[in-house]
């Protein structure tokens, strides 16, 4: 193993920690999208402004030790302006020659902020980045950074004018995780936190190769064959075409998940584990990993629409359908 239990679970604890110094409340967002960079996935966060959506990504990159880079999304935002473009350099003999000159997405932590905003287009520039690390640009390929985590952002409310990622987009991010508002507490520490004289900062508590270290870790953790085809009859569950698949699949999913879903919950399952200081893969694991890995994947039909029927509403019913 590159890093024993116990010191996984310590490493992560600090990390949490430092972050928890600027971020109040949002434990669980903290510890998925944790989760998520750990295991190589992306994060698409859905929360209205203001929430501390930004903070958060530049408080884990000053934590970790990462660069960072934010794309603000609007709709006049061309593919060039985010995967970067040749420009034409003249020499001292003045001689021309092309030089690639490289976008924001070249970070290890990306923040793209609003990404249903920009147009398809726009928004397909990232695909190659978020699935294979590398950006293409005239035929030339060239790798990102390591680690490499996109987490995109978008608000559920305002609608008008944006541009709603297709399923192929959205199913390259790990995780879809909802921010919710803050308790009245947490609001108070919040406003204390922010508009106060001293403001504790957090310090850095890992950096790159550590981040992969963990990583590479959490890729050996074993999982139980009844633990994983547990997951993999969850995720089959998810589609209605099929006999087995109970009920409610049948009355209220329209499309169920992909392989990549079945993929995200077993990769997080295992960081999940090292986290809470075991070797091991529990159904426990699986269940919690199932809403932010597959709320993204399950297309609700109009039926489920009309009865105000959350995705996480109809996986909680999908999970209490699935036996161990």
């Amino acid at each position: 193993m590159a890093m024993d239990v116990k010191d996984f679970s310590k490493t992560v604890a600090r990390i949490q920690e430092e972050i928890g110094k600027e971020i109040i409340g949002l434990k669980d967002i903290i510890d998925h999208v944790l989760t998520a960079l750990i295991a190589g996935g992306n994060v698409l966060l859905e929360g209205v402004p203001g929430l501390g959506k930004t903070r958060l990504v530049k408080t884990l990159a000053r934590v970790l030790d990462l660069d960072f880079n934010r794309i603000q999304f609007t709709p006049d935002l061309m593919p060039s302006d985010i995967i970067g473009t040749n420009i034409l350099v003249k020499d001292e003999k003045g001689s021309s020659t092309f030089r690639f000159q490289a976008g924001p997405v070249f970070s290890n932590l990306v923040l793209a902020d609003e990404i249903n905003r920009a147009t398809p287009k726009t928004q397909s520039a990232l695909l190659e980045a978020m699935q294979e690390h590398t950006v293409t640009v005239a035929g030339v390929t060239s790798n990102l950074p390591q680690p490499y985590f996109v987490l995109a952002t978008q608000n559920p409310l305002e609608q008008e004018g944006t541009y709603p990622l297709p399923e192929a987009q959205l199913d390259r991010f790990m995780f879809k995780l909802l921010l919710n508002l803050p308790s009245l507490e947490e609001l108070h520490q919040i406003v204390d936190l922010t508009t106060g004289g001293e403001q504790q900062r957090a310090e850095k508590a890992a950096d790159a190769s550590v981040i992969l270290e963990l990583r590479q870790t959490a890729m050996q953790v074993p999982i139980a064959k009844p633990v994983q085809d547990y997951a993999l009859r969850l995720i089959m569950n998810t589609h209605p075409q099929l006999e087995s698949s109970p009920e409610v699949t049948k009355r209220l999913v329209r499309y169920g998940s992909s392989p990549r879903g079945a993929q995200a919950i077993i990769q997080a399952s295992r960081v999940r584990a090292l986290m809470a200081g075991r070797y091991n893969v529990s159904f426990e694991d699986i269940r919690n990993t199932a809403f932010p890995a597959l709320r993204h994947r399950v297309f609700l039909n109009y039926q489920a629409l009309s009865e105000g029927k959350s995705p996480d509403d109809v996986i909680r019913e999908i999970i209490e359908a699935t036996e161990e």
